[in-house]
């Protein structure tokens, strides 16, 4: 079985040969199997280890960091082991240990590295129904990408069971969790009690989840490129050009320019398409409150949508100089050559890295309705709007945060996205390194 966890790995193609990779290990079993592969694959030369000690579970957590330097010190990899601080009062506790895991992780990659976790086919169905619980729209149903910038997830062809099998063929013993199995984190519940009656109805229910979710990944991104090629780069269309759409597109257009405007989801405008054509019929001007502060405006044939907006943005596109500082509204940008270190990345969201000798000539300025960008790790575009909202960025906060731009391509939206053109390989001569940060 361990051989046939490898080659299916290797069949992902998720792994470069000679890529340098940093495992987050938490002891585990996915874990365990996540870097038993990478060394097999890789070499234990290319592959290092982070293991994160929350000190949550007192002496049970201490045993987790024990197990993990027993297991690097098999397998001969080089492990930094993180002791995090106490966690907050209040808020998501889960969300608090992912950013400190992954704020690490960053302050430890080097150029061109890749950051793996042990996340399996299992975990891609869980999130899948949770999302579907949780979040509407067809967004919500793509799942986890294997790759995602310079987060790998090489794992998600196995399944738990097929983890669980190679660690047993290889030899190799886990940790369990028992915070796996508390009723008050959702993910639990759904492990423990969601998927089981979903394989009770179909045996294979966690392989169709994944399947499903795999083709609206990739049929999603097919349709953001067919909506954006309809509106060519405009922030509205007219009503007789909408009206010769297939209603499956008009709706989605639709819906694009609504959610560009109202920098939140509203995949509901779709079903409104009749009402909104009727506009037209009207002659001269006319709109429709359509809800989150937002208008449907028709002006002598031309739709578009309108919002008030709470927050002033700088006026303006400025240059910023490589090495340079900008002071951008309530923001403080630094552009340098070099590698970062860990004392001048307090936040690794505020701080990316890039190919300096692709970035050619930087400039800022402010988001407009519109704006699209291909965040790392993706092969097609996104609306800003979207990437504010996965990330959960206040309304009111958006149009003041700065976009850096090359040429017409945004390369970096502080707390937000970075551009895939643009990030470091490992061929790269030239590190940039921008942050950010409130004045």
């Amino acid at each position: 079985m361990a051989a046939s966890a490898l080659s299916k790995v290797r069949a992902a193609g998720i792994l470069t040969p000679g890529e340098r990779v940093l495992a987050l290990v938490s002891g585990g079993r996915d874990s365990t199997c996540l870097v038993d592969v990478l060394v097999s694959i890789l070499g234990a030369a290319h592959v290092a280890a982070l293991h994160v000690n929350y000190g949550l579970r007192g002496a049970e957590s201490d045993g987790d960091e024990d197990y993990v330097r027993e297991l690097c010190a098999t397998l001969g990899v080089r492990l930094d082991v993180h002791r995090a601080a106490q966690p907050p009062g209040s808020g998501n506790l889960q969300a608090w240990a992912r950013d400190v895991r992954y704020a690490r992780a960053i302050e430890l990659l080097h150029p061109g590295a890749s950051i793996a976790t042990g996340h399996t086919q299992s975990d891609l169905a869980e999130t899948v129904i949770h999302r579907l619980a949780s979040s509407p729209g067809r967004r919500a149903l793509g799942g986890i990408p294997a790759r995602e910038g310079r987060l790998i997830r090489p794992l998600l062809t196995l399944t738990r069971e097929e983890t669980r099998s190679h660690c047993e063929a290889r030899g190799l013993s886990w940790r369990e969790d028992s915070s796996n199995a508390d009723p008050r984190f959702a993910r639990s519940r759904i492990r423990r009690e969601v998927m089981p009656a979903l394989e009770a109805v179909h045996p294979d229910a966690e392989r169709n989840i994944v399947a499903t979710a795999d083709l609206l990944r990739a049929e999603g991104e097919v349709l953001d490129e067919v909506v954006a090629t309809a509106l060519a780069g405009r922030d509205r269309i007219s009503l007789e050009r909408l009206a010769e759409l297939p209603r499956a597109l008009a709706r989605l257009v639709l819906i694009r320019l609504a959610e560009d405007a109202a920098e939140a989801l509203l995949p509901a405008i779709g079903s409104r398409l009749d009402e909104v054509l009727a506009l037209g019929r009207r002659g001269g001007s006319a709109s429709i409150d359509v809800g989150r502060g937002v208008q449907v405006v028709v002006e002598y044939g031309v739709l578009r949508f309108a919002r008030h907006s709470t927050t002033h943005a700088p006026e303006g596109e400025r240059a910023l100089a490589l090495p340079g500082t900008l002071r951008f509204g309530d923001w403080m940008l630094t552009a340098v050559l070099g590698s970062p270190t860990v004392a001048s990345a307090p936040d690794p969201d505020l701080t990316a890295t890039f190919d300096a000798d692709t970035l050619g000539t930087l400039s800022v300025r402010a988001w407009r309705v519109g704006d699209r960008m291909q965040p790392a790790g993706r092969t097609s575009t996104r609306a800003l709007s979207d990437l504010f909202t996965d990330r959960r960025i206040p309304r009111a906060e958006r149009a003041a945060i700065p976009l850096l731009i090359s040429g017409e391509e945004i390369v970096w939206v502080p707390g937000v996205a970075s551009a895939e053109r643009f990030q470091p390989q490992t061929s790269t001569n030239r590190l940039a390194v921008l942050r950010a940060q409130r004045a």
